[in-house]
């Protein structure tokens, strides 16, 4: 019974001897994609982001990384206004497209030999713009017939996001070469800063299963 008790215990408090090698290289990444659509269809919001990574372990089960890639939001506003014998269709297109770079530094803790609990602190920068187009059709009918008139006017600015994350997760290996992870939640600050405006800091505090994401690494085992 003492041997079960005392297996248990190193598995749970990382008490085995597994660890990751100074001098491991791993490659992993994220794509993404997420879509939100009301019933009627008059709102629509799309996300796509990917993002490449490369981590080295500096010391045993400590590493560096840079993540290189790119995101970008389309949002889709339509609305429909009617006065006498006039009536104006209106559509409003927001995209921010945007170059990511995230450098970081991530902390593991041996859970089992294939099994491990890391914190992953990272400062995620965007250099993106944002582009906003109204498009206006506009119907009006009258006792000679149908008339139609379209307008368009859109607009661009640069803006700069930087923040401070950290992240808890949880690493299994399949094997020496390949593993996959699970982050949960975030814990975090923003600053976003337009070209020409106001500079908006967010906050973020989450852990919860609704954050879960899911990653698979190769790693150049040693």
């Amino acid at each position: 019974m003492k041997k079960v008790l005392l297996a248990g215990a190193v598995a749970l408090f990382g008490l085995s001897n597994a660890q990751i090698a100074k001098g491991t290289t791993y490659l992993s990444g994220s794509v993404g994609y997420s879509q939100e659509e009301t019933n009627n269809g008059n709102y629509k919001k799309e996300n796509f982001n990917v993002l490449p990574t490369v981590g080295y372990f500096v010391n045993t089960n400590l590493a560096i990384g840079l993540g290189v890639g790119y995101q970008t939001e389309k949002t889709t506003e339509t609305s429909t206004s009617s006065l006498l014998n006039t009536t104006t269709v209106s559509e409003d297109i927001t995209k921010k497209p945007a170059f990511v770079v995230a450098p970081f530094v991530r902390k593991y803790w041996t859970l089992s030999d294939k099994l491990y609990f890391f914190g992953q602190l990272a400062v995620p920068m965007q250099f993106g713009k944002t582009k906003v187009e109204n498009n206006d059709v506009t119907t009006t009918t009258t006792s000679t017939g149908t008339s139609t008139t379209s307008t368009s006017v859109s607009s661009e600015a640069k803006y700069t996001k930087i923040g401070v994350t950290v992240k808890p997760g949880l690493d299994y290996f399949l094997n020496k070469n390949w593993s996959i992870e699970a982050t949960i939640g975030e814990f975090g600050y923003s600053n976003y800063k337009p070209k020409d405006g106001d500079a908006t800091n967010n906050y973020n505090f989450g852990l919860n299963l609704s954050s879960v994401t899911f990653g698979v690494k190769y790693v150049f085992a040693k």
